[in-house]
């Protein structure tokens, strides 16, 4: 569950220096020393240009920190009604304002390889460098460790982080019995939730498996894992929220109740 994409970790570019040969005076500052030193001086017009676009992208994630921006906050105030809140080290996730600073569109399913309480425990420790946002035991007990507010350390990719929600499951990949029909239904209501908040469908690409996060050399949730009934399931939860809220039919075309995984998905292998 280590995520190897820590925030922090940044490639920081080096900016070209000043504008390299003077200019002479005389007949030589029209030769190619006068050229080099105006084309020197652009790249490092343009260079700065560039970084300066740069650190406009990177204060747009950032603007929230400002006095008076920032959402309010109630301590121990969980995203999906009936969670119990348990709080995971400020070391294993960074505080954000999603989806203000960045777009919320997938959902990735975990395994935890262990209990409930074994990824409670670790998720609490700062030294593991790893969080999700929710974790759910057999029983469909749902646990929230990080706010939706915040980029839990989950997927391992960075750019994966910011855009979605992460939930461990209790159980072990190799073990069909882990995945009980409590928790697939809790699991599906919670990930419907999801959807619904932040608008994107309930389909197989913005529902996906740790195993298919781009870099990702896990495993999970593996070949026991059912796709089509929890997608399905999913779908359904979806249909009933959107019900409530007066709109004919969830976002995106999952058809009677399923979405077809898609290529490279699906069955928990390697995409």
């Amino acid at each position: 569950m280590r995520d190897v994409g820590k925030d922090g970790e940044k490639d920081k570019g080096g900016e070209s220096g000043g504008g390299g040969e003077a200019e002479s005076s005389g007949p030589a500052s029209s030769g190619p020393a006068r050229r080099r030193a105006l084309w020197i001086g652009a790249g490092a017009v343009v260079a700065a240009g560039a970084a300066a676009l740069g650190a406009s992208g990177e204060l747009s994630h950032w603007w929230w920190r400002l006095p008076g921006n920032e959402k309010p906050r109630k301590p121990g105030a969980v995203d999906h009604r009936g969670a119990q809140w348990v709080a995971a080290s400020p070391e294993n996730y960074r505080r954000a304002d999603r989806p203000a600073d960045y777009e919320i569109d997938r959902v990735v399913v975990h395994v935890v390889q262990g209990s409930f309480a074994t990824a409670l425990s670790v998720f609490q420790d700062p030294e593991h460098e790893a969080a999700a946002h929710y974790v759910i035991r057999k029983d469909g007990h749902i646990a929230q460790t990080v706010r939706e507010l915040d980029v839990a350390f989950h997927a391992g990719n960075r750019s994966y982080n910011e855009r979605s929600v992460g939930i461990e499951h209790e159980g072990f990949v190799d073990r069909p019995e882990s995945f009980t029909a409590a928790m697939y239904a809790s699991s599906a209501r919670l990930t419907a939730g999801i959807c619904h908040r932040y608008g994107f469908p309930a389909d197989r690409e913005h529902i996906v498996g740790h195993v298919e996060v781009p870099g990702a050399d896990h495993t999970d949730p593996g070949p026991h894992w059912d796709w089509d009934r929890y997608v399905g399931l999913v779908v359904r939860e979806l249909w009933r929220l959107q019900a409530r809220a007066g709109h004919p039919s969830p976002k995106g075309g999952a058809g009677e109740g399923r979405a077809a995984a898609p290529r490279g998905a699906g069955g928990g292998g390697t995409p």
